[in-house]
């Protein structure tokens, strides 16, 4: 007689659940982001039917196309933009999403204002902190913050978090223990922060949201 088949999603869940309680948190208090961008339907499909509903895209088109049939055959999915936002998209992304993880600039935050008040829906935000002060990728630079969280206030936009992806090749843990300080100091609950390979670290320090992808579907294409 064989056993139960585990499956790489099972293995993620139990993962969580297990930094969870070493952190002395709640496993039902870390949301587990699919990252699925690159990957096809074919993909996806069997973690929606074992019950994942929190998926990550990484581009407004690629999502456009993809997941309209899957949520015409599953309601009750969330679907979240974890890559960066041109402006020039922010209609789209509003019309699509329902968490946009890539807040990092008063232009993307005055375009996002403007389609939340014409569409009438308030997309969760966090605001991506460019936590390694690295000059090649997105985010907000940490002396920025301030000024960033109070605009986003003043526009009345739903800032729920911070997010962060640390410098790549050294010890992710001081990282995220700044962007847990930050989103503290400025009364954010939210902390997107951990991937495939350190997102059990990241939950030991506060992570709500883990972005996860080749864990769960393997190498990009």
């Amino acid at each position: 007689m064989t056993g139960p088949v585990h499956t790489p999603l099972d293995d993620i869940r139990a993962r969580i659940a297990q930094a969870a309680r070493i952190a002395r948190r709640a496993p039902a208090d870390v949301t587990l982001v699919a990252v699925s961008k690159t990957h096809p339907a074919e993909a996806i499909r069997p973690l929606i039917a074992a019950g994942q509903t929190v998926f990550g895209e990484n581009r407004v088109q690629e999502a456009q196309a993809k997941w309209a049939p899957l949520r015409d055959e599953q309601a009750g999915l969330e679907l979240h933009l974890v890559g960066q936002l041109q402006s020039n998209k922010a209609d789209e992304a509003v019309a699509l999403f329902d968490c946009i993880h890539s807040l990092d600039r008063p232009s993307l935050l005055t375009a996002l204002a403007r389609a939340m008040d014409k569409t009438g829906r308030r997309v969760p935000l966090f605001v991506q902190v460019n936590i390694g002060a690295e000059e090649q990728k997105g985010g907000c630079a940490i002396a920025d913050l301030p000024a960033l969280l109070t605009e986003a206030r003043a526009a009345e936009l739903p800032v729920i978090g911070l997010m962060c992806v640390p410098p790549a090749g050294i010890e992710a843990a001081p990282f995220f223990a700044l962007l847990d300080k930050l989103a503290a100091d400025h009364g954010l609950a939210g902390r997107s922060m951990g991937m495939s390979d350190d997102f059990e670290t990241a939950i030991q320090l506060g992570a709500t949201h883990v972005r996860v992808g080749s864990a769960l579907f393997g190498a990009r294409a």
